[in-house]
């Protein structure tokens, strides 16, 4: 075998179909679309229209529901541990967690936990917590001599909307700012350039009535006189 004999299966690749090349190719002229009609133009896609009956997507019924608080689990085979112990990759000395799968590459990335399930065969004695296990699975871990332990992972954080926890302090931090801003300020001193000015301004106004007082006495005095 050389590079220059490697091909496909016969069959598994087609040309396209080129159409409009003339009448000797079969396809020239109307171009396999016949004359006149909807289907014959451009920009036309008549899909899932049955000619005015019910549509066969809209006569068929919807089964099921989608649940908003399903959890998503990794499934990991105990064949695949004792690959992993075969590689070297996991320690069967050591406690398998989540995080040990994750860091051995078994997992890519934690979810919401990680359920155990029996296909394969395991010999070394391994010591697991995982968050779900079915009845194959701890049965052949027991039988290597090891043991299954159901943990709960902590619930992960949404991406959308931040924890409940981390929104309630942020809710009181404003409420106090704003009440704060509310209220009103403590009784402060007020600035002498006030009192000074209130001063020198009750000191004029005797001054221009003691005045005027002058005067309409001086008036008087000339008229009697």
């Amino acid at each position: 075998m050389r590079l220059n004999e490697l091909r496909d299966n016969p069959g598994a690749t087609r040309a396209r179909k080129r159409v409009g090349r003339g009448i000797g190719s079969g396809k020239g002229k109307t171009a396999g679309r016949g004359h006149k009609g909807q289907k014959s133009r451009s920009g036309v896609a008549i899909k899932g229209f049955e000619g005015g009956q019910m549509p066969i997507h809209r006569r068929l019924p919807k089964r099921g529901f989608h649940n908003l608080f399903a959890k998503d689990f990794n499934e990991v085979n105990v064949g695949r541990l004792q690959a992993a112990v075969d590689k070297k990759t996991l320690d069967p000395k050591k406690t398998v967690t989540v995080d040990a799968l994750a860091a051995a590459g078994i997992i890519r990335r934690v979810k919401d936990g990680v359920r155990l399930l029996g296909q394969g065969e395991l010999k070394a004695k391994l010591n697991i917590e995982v968050t779900g296990a079915s009845a194959g699975a701890v049965k052949s871990v027991e039988k290597a001599g090891g043991s299954v332990t159901i943990v709960e992972l902590p619930k992960r954080a949404s991406k959308s909307k931040p924890a409940a926890d981390e929104e309630k302090p942020k809710a009181a931090a404003d409420k106090s700012a704003k009440s704060d801003s509310k209220k009103p300020a403590a009784a402060k001193a007020k600035p002498p350039a006030k009192t000074e000015s209130k001063s020198a301004s009750s000191k004029a106004a005797a001054k221009t009535s003691a005045k005027s007082s002058a005067k309409s006495s001086a008036k008087t005095k000339k008229k009697d006189s």
